[in-house]
């Protein structure tokens, strides 16, 4: 436990990395490793709340990229998403809007919320503002119920 505790004391790099992956369609719990170096490190919660949010917002920027790609590659044999499934997504963020992107932070269905907004070609300007502000929120909550309740 010890190299553990050690790199998690240290590494805002890794916890970066962890919110990073978190928010991309890899699976992941940012939390766990948020409130860890809460528990564990010397580092501020403004510090660690900045670094988290930021890998968490970047993983939701490259789901965004991904999804505005996505529509290139859709005949392809490989390509993972059928035609049927692509026209659920497209009918479901059609209906919901731009303001379901608000639910980026939500588990399971966040990711494929941001990479809709992708396909969708929301604006990005737009998608970044609502991203940032939910997935910074989720992080001060955590934050904030972790130290009322230490």
């Amino acid at each position: 436990m010890g190299d553990l505790t050690g790199w998690l004391t240290g590494s805002l790099t890794g916890l970066f990395l962890l919110s990073f992956s978190a928010a991309t369609l890899l699976p992941g719990g940012s939390e766990a490793g948020l409130l860890a170096m809460a528990a564990l490190s010397a580092h501020s919660d403004m510090t660690l709340l900045v670094v988290a949010s930021a890998g968490n917002i970047l993983g939701s920027v490259l789901n965004y990229w991904l999804g505005r790609r996505a529509l290139e590659y859709q005949g392809k044999r490989w390509f993972p998403v059928s035609a049927n499934q692509l026209s659920k997504a497209q009918g479901w963020f059609s209906r919901w809007g731009q303001w379901s992107v608000l639910l980026a932070w939500v588990p399971i269905i966040g990711d494929p919320i941001t990479v809709a907004a992708g396909v969708m070609r929301m604006r990005i300007d737009l998608f970044i503002l609502l991203v940032s502000l939910s997935k910074t929120l989720r992080y001060m909550v955590v934050l904030g119920l972790f130290n009322l309740l230490a």
